[in-house]
């Protein structure tokens, strides 16, 4: 339970209550039933603190996402101009893959794993359409996940993508790692002038952030996959870890803390960026690529996705 006395925010569960200072306070990931107070709404309302919430399985529900205060009439509009442009959207959405697809090349140079990547990812050339696009980036993800057994013991096989739900424990990661990329990279938008409603590579709809799921897609392979690889085969994370069944796997209390653990430690590891020439965290360089999104549909400078380089 979250609840507000006296301007302070209280964590309260059976081991007791716990103050937590509203400063301190980023975002909120509610995995488990939780009772919120109206007190507590309001005060993250008019703090902009969004609450992102999962279900029993782990898996991305929807957000709490407080008034925007930072929009910008001028930038949506241009924005909407440029999904609108076929010519304009496509060129970022190619902008977009291409900026995940080195970065899982990184990921994949670092365990010495040849692969074709690059040769797919020149296919995206000639994509005139955003389904075409979408096809580059699905055997460019199909190819690498294939890899991901050349990299884990043979305990956490891949066997195949599988999402709803996920049939074995590293889809299980995959996709817990994903909707905690997701939310994070929704955060960081949430605090720029951007409208998230309003996407390039996914296809806008009802009810979805979909410019989080573009941004993400370059973040996935160094926050979440990394991660992934280094929770396995540290033994951090075991079978123990998992609730199985014949159709299904996913985390359990036990192994989801363990991940978000980690996961926050890694978004709260600083980087000296060579642009800055200064420490930066992980976290940071989301709210980075959301600025250079911005400068991009302003038409300040053309937009260049970020490809790790440590």
């Amino acid at each position: 339970m979250l609840d507000l006395k006296e301007n302070t925010i209280y964590f309260v569960n059976e081991k007791g209550k716990k103050p937590i200072p509203i400063n301190k306070i980023y975002s909120v990931y509610a995995y488990c039933q939780i009772t919120i107070s109206s007190q507590v709404i309001s005060l993250f309302a008019k703090s902009g603190i969004p609450i992102h919430f999962f279900n029993y399985y782990g898996f991305y529900n929807g957000s709490f996402y407080p008034r925007e205060t930072l929009l910008s009439g001028d930038l949506v509009v241009k924005q909407a101009e440029i999904y609108l442009d076929s010519e304009k959207r496509i060129e970022l959405a190619k902008l977009f893959i291409e900026g995940s697809a080195k970065n899982i090349m990184k990921v994949l140079a670092y365990y010495k794993i040849e692969n074709s990547i690059n040769e797919t990812l020149y296919s995206l050339n000639s994509c005139k359409l955003i389904t075409e696009i979408m096809n580059v980036e699905g055997r460019i993800r199909a190819e690498y996940y294939e890899k991901f057994d050349e990299i884990l013991p043979e305990e956490f096989k891949m066997e195949g993508r599988s999402r709803q739900p996920p049939k074995n424990m590293i889809n299980s990661l995959i996709s817990f790692g994903n909707s905690l990329m997701y939310s994070t990279t929704l955060t960081e938008i949430y605090n720029t002038q951007l409208n998230p409603t309003i996407s390039f590579l996914h296809e806008p709809s009802e009810r979805r952030f979909s410019l989080s799921l573009d941004l993400s897609e370059i973040f996935k392979p160094i926050f979440v996959d990394r991660l992934i690889f280094y929770l396995v085969n540290k033994n951090m994370i075991s079978e123990e870890d998992f609730d199985q069944d014949l159709n299904c796997c996913l985390l359990n209390d036990k192994g989801r803390v363990k991940f978000v653990q980690e996961y926050n430690k890694r978004l709260e590891k600083t980087i000296k960026h060579r642009d800055l020439n200064k420490k930066v965290s992980y976290r940071r360089l989301i709210r980075l690529e959301s600025y250079k999104l911005v400068k991009h549909i302003l038409g300040n400078k053309k937009y260049n996705p970020f490809v790790i380089w440590w």
